[in-house]
């Protein structure tokens, strides 16, 4: 194993990428630049013909960027994992989904840890990023693979270290993110370690892999627990008949022990809504029963109808009922600045809508279309008379694209979950 560190320093390793969305693309990328070659495998095709013809999908990665290192044969993809064979690293970035019963849904991990199997040789690192529950990589990952016959620490190294992108930020991304790493034993965690350390600004190792697969759980519930308590807050403020955003302003002036968390329609995207079940069914799996941050996601999972009664309760001051109400939402993706539309609360509030009787339409400049919940729509873009037979626009995402000057002078009904519209009046606006 001690050859491989050093290919890992000279950069003559051959590193692989198992998943290429918006974790395994950009961490491709960053292995590219620093001198690796890298072999970028998907069962997606349109994926990997993309990044062969030097075209993103990924709203934090440009064509150019992945031109650059296709043309300079630094970056590859293929949809054939017979090219594990020839590999020296080994990163999985797979989603990790949950089953409708709210249980962990493995099936892609153990799809690309059997593959990987397959093909594993003597002196070969793995690395899990793919969020999951504690315990995966030693109990799920590391039998499969020793499976081959292949004894880890010795033959090959094993090591967890949780993504930590967040998609439509431009302040950080792959490189300036510390990455946390533990591995099957301190031989692995040394070897993973070395291997960031060469594209990544800062790497923090940790004693065990459980303790890797803990950090990412406690990042995201910790973000889960807070956004409950503030949506809380809001449903509170609502009842009391305080501007929730007016108070979260004047809190967050303290210049300590009080961190800004917003309320708004409800979880979205591929981490936050997902991550805390993990770290539930785990903690039930083992006799805990996590009842606080079980409450925070019930109140999260709520918010959604509440965004329709406020919707409701504002289109009957307007003498008009939801039914045959027309009623367009501005931005359906989980946050603003990306094309993503996983777990996003906008579709369930378009579904309520839509089972209440409303006629929905919708602009989004990063989501073309929706065809899943039942919904079958196009993005309308904005232009001069467009609000001119809409009874509500419901500012669902927050895209700076939006123009909501026109929005609030146009529309006679405006709910605003965000706080888009902060600095603008009106009696036509309701705010969450």
């Amino acid at each position: 194993m001690e050859n491989l560190i050093d290919k890992i320093r000279r950069h003559e390793a051959r590193c692989g990428i198992i998943g290429l969305g918006y974790v395994g693309l950009p961490l491709a990328l960053e292995f590219a630049r620093a001198g690796f070659r890298v072999t970028g495998i998907d069962v997606d095709r349109g994926k990997v013909d993309a990044i062969m013809a030097g075209r993103s999908y990924v709203v934090d990665v440009s064509d150019a960027e992945i031109a650059e290192q296709v043309a300079a044969g630094r970056l590859m993809a293929t949809s054939d994992f017979a090219a594990i064979a020839e590999l020296d690293t080994v990163n999985i970035c797979v989603p990790t989904p949950l089953r409708k019963t709210k249980d962990p849904d493995l099936t892609f991990v153990v799809s690309a840890v059997n593959e990987i199997r397959r093909h594993l040789r003597r002196g070969q690192l793995v690395i899990l990023e793919s969020t999951t529950y504690p315990g995966t990589t030693e109990e799920v990952v590391l039998p499969a693979l020793e499976a081959s016959g292949l004894q880890v620490g010795r033959d090959f190294c094993l090591a967890f270290s949780p993504e930590r992108i967040d998609p439509g930020n431009p302040q950080f991304n792959t490189r300036n993110i510390p990455k946390v790493v533990g591995g099957v034993t301190p031989a692995c965690t040394e070897m993973a370690a070395a291997l960031y350390a060469e594209c990544v600004d800062q790497v923090i190792p940790v004693s065990s892999t459980r303790v890797a697969e803990m950090v990412k759980l406690l990042e995201n519930t910790f973000r889960s627990v807070n956004i409950g308590l503030v949506n809380e807050i809001a449903l509170m403020s609502h009842a009391l008949g305080v501007d929730v955003w007016e108070v979260i302003d004047a809190a967050k002036t303290k210049p300590f022990g009080f961190m800004a968390f917003y309320p708004g329609p409800g979880l979205g995207g591929h981490c936050i809504p997902i991550d805390p079940f993990y770290l539930s069914w785990k903690a039930k799996m083992n006799g805990f029963e996590p009842r606080f941050i079980e409450l925070a996601g019930h109140i999260n999972e709520s918010m959604p109808r509440f965004v329709v009664e406020k919707i409701t309760d504002a289109l009957n001051r307007h003498k008009k009922s939801v039914r045959g109400s027309r009623v367009h939402i501005l931005g359906v993706a989980y946050k603003a600045g990306v094309n993503d539309i996983r777990e996003s609360p906008a579709l369930n509030v378009m579904k309520i809508l839509t089972d209440k009787g409303a006629m929905l339409s919708y602009s989004d400049p990063y989501i073309p279309a929706i065809r899943e919940e039942g919904l079958c729509l196009d993005s309308l873009p904005q232009k001069n008379g467009w609000l001119a037979n809409i009874d509500c626009v419901v500012v669902l995402t927050a895209h700076r694209e939006f123009d909501y000057g026109s929005v609030v002078e146009s529309a006679p009904l405006v709910v605003d979950t965000r706080n888009a519209l902060q600095g603008y009046r009106g009696e036509n606006i309701v705010r969450l």
